[in-house]
């Protein structure tokens, strides 16, 4: 018969507490066609009742999705209930244009702006400053702090910038963000929670005190979300690639899989304190809206707290 323990551990819960002020936000990309826009609103209708803290919307690389972003984030301000934040990029444009996209929003309403330095432009393979422009993100965020009083999120990098001289040269230039301004840091994509919680701690003995949100990507399709994941320097574990092994033609077991790991990811997140998720969609709802429930996070009606 099995031992009191174990009786114990199979009677618990799967997450023991959730937090009592547990929040979420979503991040899109702008759509490149009829189709993709259908398929963008219907992942936005889908996790709109979530009230999450707010969703944003990705920036191409040279500022190439340029009007696209701030289309489709200004239509999700004026047509939803939710907070719309809108990426900008130090890529391919000059202060004064950066400046007049930031204030557009502004007039729109839109407050929220995720402050990166941006990928190069196709074909290049560093990034250089525009002669013009804001050369690094930590310089866009103290601009955009003079054009208007907007919150900023940037971002925060578990493993390493791809470019950063050091993980401590890492770190500096966030400290530098986050002094610019900043009021929130968004982790890019890691798999493994222990990442993030040796990176918390390195930042906080650098002083660093703001928010760092945890960014998790659901698992929809394991080689284009991991392609997309490595390109940005994250790290993908052996054991991933053997757990999503022969899939590839099975997308209901993968489904199943993928919302076990994102549970299971976020059960040891939230057992380590965290009381915000940020989710890159890829325009996809389902995963993330699963995660969000086992959260405890449902649309207003439901059976759960939120």
């Amino acid at each position: 018969m099995p031992d009191a323990e174990i009786i114990k551990s199979l009677g618990s819960p799967l997450i023991e507490t959730l937090p009592p002020d547990v929040q979420v936000s979503f991040e899109f990309f702008p759509p490149k066609t009829e189709k993709m826009q259908t398929k963008l609103w219907t992942a936005i209708e889908r996790l709109a009742p979530l009230q999450p803290r707010f969703v944003s919307v990705t920036y191409g690389a040279g500022g190439s999705t340029r009007e696209r972003t701030h289309d489709t984030v200004v239509r999700i301000q004026n047509e939803t209930d939710m907070v719309a934040a809108a990426h900008l990029t130090c890529v391919g444009a000059s202060r004064g244009e950066v400046d007049d996209v930031a204030r557009r929003y502004w007039d729109a309403g839109v407050h929220h702006i995720v402050a990166l330095r941006g990928d190069p432009p196709g074909g290049e393979e560093s990034y250089s400053p525009h002669p013009d422009g804001y050369d690094y993100a930590c310089d866009l965020v103290a601009g955009l702090k003079k054009v208007a009083d907007f919150e900023i999120s940037v971002a925060a990098y578990p493993e390493t910038h791809m470019e950063a001289e050091s993980a401590e040269a890492d770190l500096d230039n966030l400290k530098r963000k986050i002094d610019a301004g900043a009021t929130r840091a968004i982790t890019q994509v890691f798999f493994d929670p222990d990442l993030y919680f040796r990176f918390q701690d390195r930042a906080a003995a650098a002083g660093i005190t703001v928010p760092i949100v945890p960014g998790l990507m659901p698992i929809a399709h394991f080689k284009q979300n991991t392609n997309f994941a490595k390109r940005s320097g994250t790290g993908v574990p052996s054991w991933m690639y053997e757990l999503f092994d022969g899939l590839d033609d099975d997308p209901g077991t993968r489904e199943l899989v993928s919302a076990s790991l994102a549970v299971e990811q976020v059960k040891r997140l939230v057992t380590g304190g965290v009381s915000e998720f940020h989710f890159y969609t890829l325009n996809r709802a389902d995963l993330s809206y699963a995660i969000c429930h086992v959260l405890g996070i449902r649309p207003k009606g439901d059976n759960a707290t939120t």
